[in-house]
Formats: C-alpha cells, structure tokens, sequence
C-alpha cells in the first residue's frame, strides 16, 4: 500500500504541476521544485529512503541520450572553445571556490565532502533556460552555448564529484592522480559511447536487414540503449556520462538512415513523455526526501543561512567568470575578437544569469553514499542534500522566473527569423520532389503513371503555396480561409468515423488508422 500510496502522489504531484505551470505560462521544472519543496510541508505523507546506487542509473542515462540527441552538432563545433570554458573551467572554478567556503561553513565535514557539495552544485542544468528560450527570441549561438555547457559540464562535475565521494570514503586522494584519470576517463568515456552507439547502428540495421524488427522494436531498443552504455562507461571504469551524450550525438545524425518515419513519431513521443516523467519525479522525490532530513528545526534554519550563502556564491562566481573570460580573453588574445568579435553585453549577461542547476545537482545530492567503507555514516551527508536543495531553488526559481522578465527587458533580437528559415527549407524540399517526379517523366509508358504524377506535383504545388502563404502578410486572409475550410473538412472526417464506429460498423483497428492519419493532416495545418 505504501508503494502504490506513494505512485499514486507522485503521478498526481506531476499532474497537477503541469497544470500550474500551463495556467501562469511558467517552464516546469520551475513549478516541478516549488512542488517537490511543498510536499515536504505535507504532514503524514510516506517517508521516502532513496537507494543511492539506483539514483544515477534511473535518471541520468535517459536525460543524458536525449541531450545529445538534441545536440546542433554544427553549433556545438562552432562554439567548442566558449562551451568548453563553461563547462570545464568555470565546473572547476565554481567546485574550488564553493568547497572552500563549504569547508568554513562547515568544517565538521572535511574537505573531500566539502568538494563533493562544490561539484554537486557546479553543473547548470540547461533543461529550465531553453523552456524560458522557447517564448523569447533568444540568438542561436546563446543557445548553443548553454546547451553544450549543459551537456559537457555534467561529466566534469560528476568525475571530480566521484573521486571527492572516494575520498571521503577512503580518506585518500592525490591531486595528479586525479587529473590523469579525469583525461582517461573523458577520453575513454568518448570512445566507449562512441563503439557502442556504432555497436547499435549495425544492429538495428541487421535486425533490420532479416525484417526481425518493426518501429515498437526500434524504439524499445532506443530506450534500452542509454542504460546500455552508460553501465558499459562505468563497467570499463571511464565516464558513462560522456559515453551516452557521445552516443545520443551519433545516433541523432544517422537517425535518418536508421529509423523509419513511423518509427521517428512514436519514438518522439514516447522521449518526451519519459523526460517530462523522470524531470517531474527527481523534482518530488526530493522534496520527500528532505522530510526524512529535517527533524530538527534548528538544524534546518541553520542550514538554510548556509544555503543561501552557497547560493550567492555560485550566482556571483558565474558572473565574474563569464564577464573575465569573455572579454579577458579577447584583450589577451586579439586573435579572438578578430575571428569572434566582440559579443553584445546583452548576450553576454543571459548567459551569466542562465546557471539554474536542476537534476544533476539533486540526483548527485541523492546519490551520496550513506555509509563510508567503516560503516560510519558519510560525512555531512544530509547537509549537503538540504544545502543543493536550497541552491537548486535559488538560482532555478529565483534565476528562472528572473529571466522572464530580463528577457522582456533587454529585447534581445535573435537576429534571424527561424520561422521563415524554416518555410525556406520546407519550400526547397519540395521543390527537390518535383524535380525528382520531371526526372523520371521520360521513363513513365502508361497514361496512370502521368496521371498519378500530376495529381503528386498538384499536391506538391499547393503545399508550396501554402507555406508561402505564411510568408507573405499580404495572403493571411486567404491562408486564415485555407486553415478554416481545411479544419472544418478534416472535423467533418472525424465526426463521420467517430458515427461509424459508434454504429458498428467499423472495427475499431480501422477506425485508430483513419484518426492517426487525420491526426497526421490536421498536424500539418499547424
């Protein structure tokens, strides 16, 4: 009963969340920590004991896969040497600075657990800024640079966060043995994910081949790989973090060849629902877990104050960081601002203000040993799980809903109009199909062939007018009676097998084939 009690809460947390966040037009993972913290005001709720070792390994696959999969592998390149500075140097700067005043604030813990809170909290999660980027129109290359940063910097944070969790554990370290194994493991991790993202392609492609598979299979098998290479990464003792963004990376750019068109739909959806699952999840979850922290108000008042002084700590070292390294850098090397140039203050200030942490920092938090190899319990444990709550619901709730407004202020322009960027490709992909159909008029013999051609280019020809449309204020009126006159037809089809159904006279795996391809057109009016 405690389990399902439990489920039951959950999924209905997650729910009611989204209906929040839908209502006031906020990003969920805003909404998501706000619940999770007033959940854990709820008296008689059940106590939540989170296995450590199952906290990475549910979570962190799956979320890690599609960041990479949703990687611009073009931008990533183009901004490698800023993307980099974020996502290890400032990783870096931000775990010394934090275990420093980690360790003053709390010297009972020591200093390996004081640098596993710095590189708990180091990693921004990039998942809140891109919801906030959605509605404004941010330049490309600040979303590129915050997603790659996004992406990079969970692996950096999560190698120096594993070798201060053994040496707390062990309560041995060394400074140059953990620099070469951080290469090792980086490099290795690359490799690893690299090898078995490759490993699945032919797979696929073989399963494929002897038509033993089908577009359930293809995505089952998109979901099972994550998991795959990322127990590989750590079974070969390298970086599981970066063998699955490496792969989520690869196999995006052969998705094409791999996956057919259904297969594509379903797998989309089904992505998207299980990040939204697992982002609602580790959000409550922790707000649970937080009730089985605090028992003593004292105790929770106090590291409240630490909280917060951790929180300005890393707010304020990411703006110094962005401004001295962005400009810095250019006043050293002129090389840079030359090919770069200088970028808008403006640009420069989002970026600094976009380091909301979010699931890595609470997955890192909850996976915290309990005990260290003498039994003893692990040094500070329950601090620093209150401590990266708190920093989490700074810089997420209070940088979040912060940005909103800045965004509206500043009026940044994105400088490039994506939606018609988009109708431009669309436009020259058809084109491309009509080109393809006058190719092979030479070869038709028959007048079917001709007139199944010309209906084809008809079609073709319309949808080209119909974008075009978009693009042209001048035709809104005529597109605004295309939309109307297209949604009334395609309703009259729904109304029409929605009665046959009702009257028997259809079996039902007819009618959810004539509403998936109604669904598919009324899409496409969109």
């Amino acid at each position: 009963m405690h389990e399902s009690l439990l489920l039951l809460l959950s999924l209905g947390a997650i729910v009611g969340c989204a209906v929040v966040a839908n209502r006031l037009r906020l990003p969920y993972p805003i909404v998501f920590v706000i619940g999770g913290a007033l959940l854990a005001l709820i008296p008689n709720l059940p106590d939540v004991h989170l296995d450590p070792n199952w906290v990475f390994l549910i979570f962190l696959p799956p979320l890690l896969y599609s960041g990479g999969w949703l990687t611009d592998w073009t931008m990533f390149k183009e901004n490698l040497r800023p993307i980099g500075l974020l996502a290890v140097g400032l990783v870096v700067f931000t775990t010394g600075i934090v275990g420093v005043a980690a360790h003053h604030l709390l010297p009972q813990i020591g200093w390996p657990a004081a640098f596993a809170l710095g590189a708990i909290v180091s990693p921004p999660d990039a998942v809140a800024a891109s919801a906030v980027f959605e509605r404004f129109p941010v330049p490309r290359r600040v979303i590129a640079i915050l997603d790659g940063e996004g992406l990079m910097n969970d692996a950096t944070a999560l190698v120096i966060y594993r070798f201060a969790v053994v040496a707390a554990l062990t309560g041995v370290f060394s400074p140059v043995q953990a620099s070469l194994a951080f290469v090792f493991v980086s490099i290795g991790g690359v490799a690893v994910g690299l090898i078995m993202a490759f490993g699945f392609i032919r797979l696929q492609q073989l399963l494929d081949k002897l038509e033993l598979s089908d577009d359930e299979l293809s995505v089952v098998l998109s979901l099972v790989v994550p998991y795959a290479i990322y127990l590989a990464g750590d079974a070969l003792h390298v970086s599981g973090v970066l063998a699955t963004v490496s792969a989520g990376i690869y196999v995006s750019r052969k998705s094409s060849q791999l996956f057919t068109p259904d297969a594509r739909l379903v797998a989309y959806s089904v992505w998207n629902l299980l990040i939204f699952l697992l982002n609602g999840l580790v959000f409550l979850l922790i707000g649970l877990q937080v009730r089985d922290i605090v028992h003593d108000p004292s105790f929770a008042l106090r590291m409240i104050w630490i909280g917060i002084e951790i929180s300005a700590i890393v707010i304020v070292v990411r703006l110094v960081w962005v401004y001295v390294v962005t400009y810095g850098t250019r006043v050293v090397f002129p090389v840079i601002a030359r090919r770069e140039g200088w970028p808008p203050a403006t640009s420069v200030f989002v970026i600094a203000w976009s380091g909301m942490r979010g699931i890595i920092t609470l997955a890192g938090a909850l996976a915290l040993p309990l005990r260290d190899r003498y039994g003893h319990p692990f040094p500070g444990r329950d601090a620093i799980i209150f401590i990266s709550l708190c920093v989490v619901f700074a810089t997420l709730v209070l940088q979040g809903l912060s940005l909103i407004p800045i965004l509206k202020f500043l009026k940044i322009d994105s400088g490039e109009d994506l939606q018609q960027r988009e109708i431009e490709v669309r436009v020259a992909a058809l084109k491309a199909g009509i080109a393809r159909l006058r190719q092979l008029e030479p070869g038709f013999d028959s007048t079917t062939e001709w007139e199944i051609e010309g209906r084809i280019l008809h079609e073709y020809e319309y949808r080209i007018d119909h974008l075009l449309g978009h693009a042209q204020a001048g035709e809104q009126v005529e597109l605004n009676l295309d939309h109307r006159l297209q949604t009334a037809a395609l309703e009259a089809e729904r109304a029409e097998i929605l009665r046959m159904r009702a009257a028997g006279e259809i079996p039902d795996e007819i009618y959810r084939h004539v509403e998936y391809d109604l669904d598919l057109a009324t899409a496409r009016l969109t």
